[in-house]
């Protein structure tokens, strides 16, 4: 526990100006951002007495070791600066909103020749118009089903599309009338781009100009005797008219707002959002957040404001936003606001009418959503709570394990060996600081030898960025045994080329939270004793020893601890094996994941590949002019110089490489023992299975190995 008085700045350092601060703990890791109207009045409240601060307040500064700032012109800038900083540095102390859940939305991609209608999640695209959020994927593929009758946009994949274009066939929709299949000349694009736009209009509350227009068609349909139009179009005005009711009318017409809510006890908030477009409900979601320092609600309303529009522009800013308390100070968000939308925002507080009715049933919403997520989070802080206890009792530790680190090793048959490193920290993932590695010290299959090397990378990148970083006592550095100060991989977990870089390089000083300068207190490797031995090993050569080992065998689950002949056998009703198990699991997932990668992209290398400086593009352009491979490697420089882009240098570069690269084998049909020569040369040897489609050799099936 640091205290405050020790990087406490002189008060005539720091500036009377607006700015963001950052406050920092003993590793260098961004811990808390906030901003002020005056830098010095407002840090000035963080080294009072700290008896008179808020108990998370002064959690805060007894963690943190150090205190810097930023100062800016105005306040507008220093709101967008510290969203900016939150969002890179994902401080432990700040306001955090989670969603309670993940929503969808129907999305229509303006960014393609031919927009399409569906359902999205997760973040948001350019060049893309977004309806919603929904509660459910099944009300927004209901409401398309409708819509569909009178603006038949497209709503297949893209394979279905190039499929359909490349037979001449359309789609079911395409034959029931709810797609214009653009696919096979149907429409052109022009006219399709156009549907899409009445389409997005629509959706945005532009209801009655379609309505209009339809009915008057179809009364001039019926004056002309066209009963049947007439009917069809009586029955899209229906189609249209059961698609508004899925939205009521809250608001008059026109109005665009969202309205936002808040329920919030002394640790916990809960904010509601409803999204109101053309006086309806277009859209409902909800977070929900510790309080981790002393805050007001205006204060929550300003970070839900800043999680809510800062990824937006335009229209997606409404003119109107409702709240149950102001920011102070006002003028800077509102300013703010109108900057993301282009014209003013208006924000406020409703006071009567049908705007303070819709208010309180979101505030409702809000306080539903308190209560139902501190029913469900008792159960899970209590159920992990447990799990960590039962663990530090298993393996002797002094405490609960609050940081654990598993490993894992992957590989098939010796090929792409590979190893993932997982974070669980208070039984959660945290997925932001998994690792993934190459195991590059030797050749071939060895479990043991490969956790080894992962751990002394991961262990001696820990050593280096202590050091760098100051934090040795007297005497206490370690000399690893190779005198390399460097784990061989880059922050995102890829090669960096030969150890020994020095850690300077390996990172910056910006405290960003993806790093391998925070020690876990268990490190957990998915095996038995050897694998455990090798991990002990490692950390015993770097001098580390206040860091806890153990390995989870799969066979029987048993608990592996170092130097020990016999397991420690949890109970299978255990929550800390539950976890272990989760643990383990997560290692394997990830290591899987990035070991079939490695494996995808070796069986898709071709001898192109191998020639220096030659791109996607360029790749694309000679296999396009000779047809395979193979007849690039017969052609000659002058004949490699036609394909446009290649000038003569790299026709001989091409084709030294394709001199010394081995011509692959042919494929060979296994049912009947036929040669296929005429496959083109762009992955290793390969056979054929029964089918007669081409396998690569050593692809992963049923009767060839098994991934580890």
């Amino acid at each position: 526990m640091a205290d405050p008085s020790s990087y406490r700045p002189r008060p005539g350092d720091i500036p009377d100006s607006p700015g963001v601060y950052r406050f920092r703990d003993e590793h260098r890791r961004v811990i808390y951002v906030g901003k002020a109207k005056s830098l010095r009045q407002r840090l000035a409240n963080y080294f009072q007495d700290l008896a008179g601060l808020h108990p998370r307040t002064r959690t805060m500064v007894t963690t943190a070791a150090s205190v810097e700032w930023t100062v800016v012109s105005t306040e507008v800038e220093a709101l967008q600066l510290e969203y900016s900083w939150i969002k890179e540095y994902d401080p432990r102390f700040n306001v955090k909103y989670r969603d309670d859940k993940s929503y969808p939305y129907l999305a229509v991609t303006m960014n393609e020749e031919f927009p399409r209608v569906q359902v999205m999640r997760g973040h948001k695209k350019k060049g893309v118009r977004y309806f919603g959020p929904y509660g459910h994927a099944w009300a927004i593929r209901d409401t398309v089903d409708l819509l569909l009758r009178v603006f038949p946009v497209r709503t297949c994949s893209a394979g279905v599309f190039k499929n359909a274009a490349r037979t001449g066939r359309p789609c079911l929709l395409g034959y029931i009338g709810k797609c214009s299949a653009p696919c096979v000349g149907r429409i052109s694009a022009e006219d399709h781009r156009e549907l899409a736009e009445e389409f997005s209009d629509f959706m945005a509350g532009r209801t009655g100009t379609y309505l209009r227009r339809l009915q008057q068609r179809m009364t001039e349909a019926a004056e002309e005797m066209e009963y049947e139009r007439a009917a069809r179009l009586r029955d899209d005005i229906g189609a249209l008219k059961k698609a508004m009711e899925k939205s009521a009318v809250v608001l008059a017409d026109a109005t665009d707002a969202d309205l936002i809510a808040v329920a919030e006890d002394e640790l916990e908030a809960a904010v509601q959002i409803f999204h109101v477009r053309g006086g309806r409900v277009r859209g409902q979601r909800g977070w929900v957040t510790d309080k981790v320092e002393e805050i007001t609600t205006g204060a929550l309303v300003e970070h839900a404001l800043q999680q809510l529009y800062g990824e937006e522009r335009g229209d997606a800013v409404p003119k109107e936003v409702l709240v149950p308390a102001l920011p102070d100070p006002l003028e800077p968000v509102q300013q703010w606001l109108t900057d993301r939308r282009g014209s003013g925002v208006s924000l406020r507080i409703p006071q009567r009418g049908d705007k303070k009715a819709l208010m309180e049933t979101v505030q409702r919403n809000a306080l539903q959503s308190l209560a139902l997520h501190k029913t469900r989070r008792a159960s899970d802080l209590t159920t992990r709570s447990r799990a960590l206890e039962e663990i530090a009792d298993a393996l002797g530790l002094d405490s609960a394990p609050l940081r654990i680190e598993c490993y894992d090793i992957s590989h098939l048959q010796g090929d792409d060996v590979v190893a993932s490193m997982v974070v669980f920290e208070d039984g959660l993932q945290r997925k932001g600081e998994y690792r993934r590695f190459q195991i590059k010290g030797f050749e071939g299959q060895d479990d043991v030898r490969s956790m080894h090397e992962v751990i002394s990378r991961r262990f001696r990148r820990y050593l280096a960025e202590k050091e760098r970083t100051g934090e040795w006592a007297d005497g206490e550095q370690p000399a690893p045994a190779d005198g390399t100060a460097s784990d061989g991989i880059t922050p995102d977990g890829s090669p960096d080329g030969a150890p020994g870089a020095p850690a300077a390089a390996l990172t910056e000083d910006d405290g960003r939270p993806k790093r391998f300068a925070y020690p876990p207190q268990l490190v957990v490797v998915d095996g038995g004793q050897p694998q455990v031995a090798a991990a002990r090993r490692a950390l015993d050569e770097l001098g580390i020893d206040d860091i806890a080992v153990c390995g989870l065998a799969k066979r029987l689950e048993e608990v592996w601890l170092p130097g020990d002949d016999d397991p420690v056998v949890l109970p299978r009703s255990s929550e800390g094996l539950y976890l272990l198990q989760r643990v383990r699991d997560e290692a394997h997932r990830f290591a899987i994941t990035y070991q079939r990668t490695k494996r995808a992209k070796r069986f898709r290398a071709g001898p192109l590949d191998e020639v220096p400086g030659l791109g996607e593009t360029r790749k694309r352009a000679l296999l396009k002019h000779f047809g395979s491979v193979k007849r690039l490697r017969s052609a000659t420089i002058d004949q490699i110089c036609e394909v446009p882009g290649i000038g003569r240098k790299t026709a001989e570069t091409i084709a030294l490489a394709l001199a010394r690269a081995a011509p692959a084998a042919p494929a060979v049909n296994t049912a009947t023992g036929e040669i296929m020569e005429d496959v083109e040369e762009t992955a290793p040897a390969a056979t054929a299975d029964a089918a007669g489609e081409p396998v690569p050799a050593g692809a992963p099936d049923d009767r060839r190995g098994q991934e580890t």
